[in-house]
């Protein structure tokens, strides 16, 4: 029954700034949990990959603290690094967390 322009169109004033969603779905004649329902897709087609592959390379050890162990870069330009000093249970949390 909706196009999707029609659901854009009511996500996007539903979603507004000041908007409350219960009245936008009396004004388009549709139930207020479509709404969260279309939005909860829109956003999970928008969300892109749910897993980033990692690379991992060789760094020698030259001694050096200064250079991370580790380091993950993120699309959102969020960069974590993990010095080589510390405990691996440290990695794995900050990897799960990350996850």
């Amino acid at each position: 029954r909706w196009s999707l322009e029609d659901r854009a169109q009511i996500l996007a004033e539903a979603f507004a700034p000041g908007a409350v969603v219960c009245e936008v779905a009396r004004r388009f004649d549709v139930a207020t949990g479509l709404i969260y329902t279309w939005r909860r897709q829109a956003l999970a087609q928008d969300a892109g990959p749910a897993f980033v592959p990692a690379k991992l390379v060789d760094v020698p050890n030259n001694g050096d603290a200064a250079e991370p162990a580790m380091c993950v870069d993120f699309p959102s330009g969020v960069k974590v690094r993990i010095g080589a000093a510390a405990p691996c249970e440290l990695a794995a949390a900050v990897m799960r967390a990350l996850k």
